[in-house]
């Protein structure tokens, strides 16, 4: 293949988050706003996510992030800290009984999330930080390894290499677009068949796959319109799972505003996901 890439496994990997089944046959889905703007807002996304992927018959975990440490600018809000961010993260997951996920930057950050959340993530530009992952894994706690816009799909065997040799195999892949040029991202669609050949889960970030990095000069600019689009292809490829950052108003959002899909439009959206992998699965 050129790529340097060897299967060491006959299937992927799958374990469960609660009840949730990563690696299975039905994909998952990590969905929820950008950043903790408020705890009220929080409650609100996170009920009505569940009511939505109830209807929709998807199981999923809440996503939202407590400090988004790499804004584009110094003004930029980026959340209620780690502590405030953990509680709220950990009280809607015990009221609700839905796993919770949120990122993590330092080892000591990875360490305390870890009591709280359900799901430790790596974000991309951290991917190949080795003690960031070490931490990570020895807290016991799955982990989403974001590959970083900077490397190449079979990179991401060295990613897994790091998790097995710090004792975590309970850990999944996610693509979120390649840099391409200045402020653009492209998806290599036959990235995530190559990353599946590592034989553990991977997972489709399609929100930040239609980002334009620091694109609006102070900010990060987006596609949102094209977060289903690609969504729809990494389902015809047999992806997972699927991230997609969501907000009841996304034109007012505090963080990524562009590229957050609309609450409104998830239940249309899963739907139609479900109707691609359902075809997918149809075609043996």
């Amino acid at each position: 293949m050129g790529h340097n890439i060897s299967i060491t496994k006959t299937s992927t990997m799958s374990f469960k988050i609660q009840n949730v089944e990563i690696g299975g046959e039905t994909p998952f889905f990590l969905l929820g706003p950008c950043s903790l703007e408020n705890e009220d807002f929080a409650w609100e996304m996170a009920r009505s996510i569940k009511e939505i992927c109830a209807r929709v018959g998807v199981p999923f975990i809440f996503k939202a992030s407590y400090d988004k440490a790499n804004r584009t600018s110094v003004k930029s809000f980026r959340g209620p800290g780690i502590q405030e961010g953990c509680r709220i993260l950990s009280e809607i997951g015990k009221e609700l009984q839905v796993p919770v996920v949120t990122d993590v930057h330092t080892e000591d950050q990875a360490e305390y999330a870890a009591q709280f959340v359900d799901l430790l993530q790596v974000p991309a530009f951290l991917s190949r930080q080795s003690d960031l992952l070490e931490a990570c894994a020895k807290t016991g706690r799955p982990v989403n390894v974001k590959k970083g816009q900077f490397l190449a799909p079979w990179d991401c065997k060295n990613i897994c290499e790091k998790m097995v040799a710090f004792g975590c195999e309970q850990f999944m892949l996610c693509e979120r677009g390649t840099s391409f040029g200045y402020n653009n991202l492209v998806v290599d669609m036959r990235g995530m068949y190559w990353m599946k050949q590592f034989g553990y889960p991977v997972v489709f970030d399609a929100t930040h796959s239609v980002q334009r990095p620091g694109g609006l000069g102070g900010a990060t600019g987006g596609d949102r319109d094209l977060a289903p689009v690609l969504a729809n292809a990494a389902m015809a490829v047999g992806i997972d799972g699927v991230f997609m950052e969501v907000h009841k108003d996304p034109d007012n959002a505090m963080s990524d505003g562009p590229n957050q899909v609309y609450l409104h439009d998830l239940e249309r959206i899963l739907t139609n996901l479900m109707l691609v992998r359902k075809a997918y699965a149809q075609m043996g």
